[in-house]
Parts: structure tokens; sequence; C-alpha cells
């Protein structure tokens, strides 16, 4: 097997672990990045070893991936936004007269 043909099935492999997680259900999503999480916490328990690589969390995985699964971990509102609140406060008017407009209905030209 050459070069070419190792990195073409490493692209394949790439791609096809990003379509099954892009196109995976949200709690499908939940639960693989729980016990990946899990996974890794209890491999990191069950062999410590001073010499292992460990970011700052104390994870054998890389900080952004630990930060990718912790958010995909996380249960949701269900919305996928920031809140509610958050766009609360820009769609209130900013005085009473802004409140109520009245909607102008302008006919369509006859053909």
């Amino acid at each position: 097997m050459n070069g070419q043909s190792i990195i073409v099935a490493l692209l394949v492999a790439a791609c096809a672990v990003y379509a099954a997680w892009a196109l995976a259900p949200r709690a499908a999503r939940r639960r693989i990045a729980t016990a990946l999480l899990a996974r890794a916490d209890a491999s990191r328990a069950n062999a410590p070893r001073p010499d292992a690589p460990q970011n700052a969390s104390g994870s054998a995985w890389p900080a952004p991936v630990v930060r990718f699964l912790e958010r995909h971990a996380r249960v949701d509102d269900g919305c996928g936004c920031d809140g509610c609140d958050v766009g609360a406060a820009k769609a209130r008017p900013a005085s009473p007269q802004d409140a109520a407009r009245p909607i102008t209905f302008h006919p369509r030209p006859p053909r």
C-alpha cells in the first residue's frame, strides 16, 4: 500500500466520522460525547503516569477536543440559542410610541 492510498483512506475515514456525527440526532451525540469524556477520565484515573501528556484540565485529550466534547455533552434547553433572555432586551420597544404602529396594506396594481 503506497502513501497516497493511506492518505485517501484516512481522509475517507475522517469524512465518514464527520458525516456520522453531523447527521446523528442530538441525543446520540450527547451520549457519545459523555461516553468519550467518561472513558478519558476513567483511563486517566486507572493508569496515572507522570510522563503521560495532559492538558491544564488534567485530561489526556487535547484542550480543543475536551471543549468540543463538553459542549456536546451538555443538556441544552432545546432551542440551540444562548438563552431566551438574550434577545428579549433587543426585541422590546424603546418607547410606547414604537410599540403600536398601524399596518398599511398597499393594493397590487391590476395586470
